[in-house]
């Protein structure tokens, strides 16, 4: 879908140069500003655009993702032409504020959305609190969710139910488990007259099972439901369009997969939610900076749209196949490990690009994922304690087998 109500790409970059004192001459500073020295020691080994540490192996994107080096020198471009003349740059027709709102066109160009369906906002957490406290629920209403959410898409949630007497009811999914019909029968067995909203999450955290959105979403909409979805580990990840899953509302971070700069985020609510789902924050416009929303972090929000921008250009389709052609190596090197469990679903149509393993009971996943960092260099995410004592691989476009060669041969090491 055309992304609407949002300012091209070519015109915003056009009118973010013409800005006071953001000629050329500012455009060459602050590149300059953007570019750190390379850590001592060396570059990084994933090339010039990445600053890791040299010698660092990432394997943890779905945490946080690197930010290129391209794209934080758009960040610090907007921020000098935003101190050059604040209150010109940044309100009405100012070039900065354009630019970030540009942003929002080019997360509808990635979701399959209009602009004015886009909120920006500092990541996956800030967006479900805006849901939560945007929709329109009563005391002794129920959310139907799972038993497998991550605590910053379940949190708002609790919230409301703690202060208004509302009641959160959850679905079982094993760590194993891949049969997403069943997922599904679940859902429609758990749905009670008093059932107003189902919010899940695109893709288990822990495990890296690919959830059916689109099944779950009609079940919602045939019961009259609402349905909201947590997409931390799917936009950027994985080829994500908001009008086929048919979802209600969707939140997602811009610093994991997408790259973008720490403290962005997106948050998609349809249009034809309606009245179910009024934000504050959009009640004097869905634009970037209104009279509702205060003056946001507009550098950030225009890197937020150099990251998608950068994607959009990759194609999704490459960067999913990419991902997920890591994913089913690591699985299969992982595999090989006679001390670990592989967790979630085998590669396959249910799989994202995450890949996890349980470790054994002798082995604190906490103390092994230090060890891997200091030893080995090798940065890995211990899954979450409440649900697995394991460790979790996240691969990104920046990432080669070789990584996961990397990772497989520091385990060897660490496990015995």
């Amino acid at each position: 879908m055309k992304p609407e109500n949002a300012p091209s790409r070519r015109h915003v970059l056009a009118g973010l140069a013409a800005a006071p004192l953001a000629g050329a001459g500012v455009a060459a500073r602050a590149q300059g500003a953007g570019r750190a020295p390379p850590p001592a020691g060396g570059e990084s080994r994933y090339g010039p655009d990445y600053q890791f540490q040299p010698g660092l192996t990432y394997l943890n994107t779905a945490s946080l993702g690197p930010t290129p080096r391209s794209v934080r020198e758009q960040v610090m471009q907007a921020w000098l032409a935003l101190e050059a003349n604040p209150v010109r740059n940044a309100f009405g027709a100012g070039a900065v504020l354009a630019a970030a709102d540009a942003a929002r066109g080019e997360a509808a160009a990635l979701l399959g959305c209009a602009a004015d369906e886009i909120m920006i906002t500092r990541g996956t957490t800030e967006g479900m609190i805006t849901l939560a406290n945007a929709v329109r629920l009563a005391g002794g209403d129920h959310i139907l969710t799972t038993d497998k959410e991550h605590q910053g898409g379940e949190a708002c949630w609790m919230h409301r139910a703690r202060r208004e007497g509302l009641t959160v009811d959850r679905i079982p999914i094993d760590l194993g488990e891949h049969d997403v019909n069943a997922i599904v029968r679940r859902f429609a067995e758990a749905i009670t007259p008093a059932t107003r909203l189902i919010s899940v999450s695109h893709v288990i955290s822990t495990t890296g099972l690919r959830m059916p959105i689109a099944e779950i979403s009609a079940l919602a909409r045939a019961r009259d439901l609402l349905c909201v979805v947590d997409g931390a580990q799917a936009v950027g990840a994985i080829q994500v369009d908001v009008k086929a899953l048919g979802c209600h509302a969707y939140a997602t971070s811009g610093h994991k997969w997408l790259m973008g700069p720490k403290g962005t985020g997106l948050l998609y609510i349809s249009r034809d939610a309606g009245e179910r789902i009024e934000p504050a924050r959009w009640a004097l416009g869905h634009q970037y900076g209104s009279e509702s929303t205060g003056v946001g972090p507009q550098p950030l929000a225009v890197g937020l749209g150099a990251a998608i921008a950068a994607l959009r250009a990759r194609g999704m389709t490459e960067v999913e196949r990419h991902n997920l052609g890591l994913r089913t190596y690591g699985w299969r090197r992982l595999s090989e490990l006679p001390q670990v469990e592989m967790v979630g679903p085998p590669p396959g149509p249910n799989a994202a690009p995450l890949v996890a393993c349980r470790l054994p009971t002798r082995i604190v996943a906490r103390g092994l994922r230090d060890r891997l960092l200091s030893a080995h260099d090798v940065v890995v995410k211990m899954t979450e304690a409440r649900w697995l004592n394991g460790i979790r691989l996240s691969p990104h476009l920046f990432n080669t087998e070789e990584d996961i060669d990397l990772a497989v041969a520091a385990l060897r090491v660490e496990l015995g």
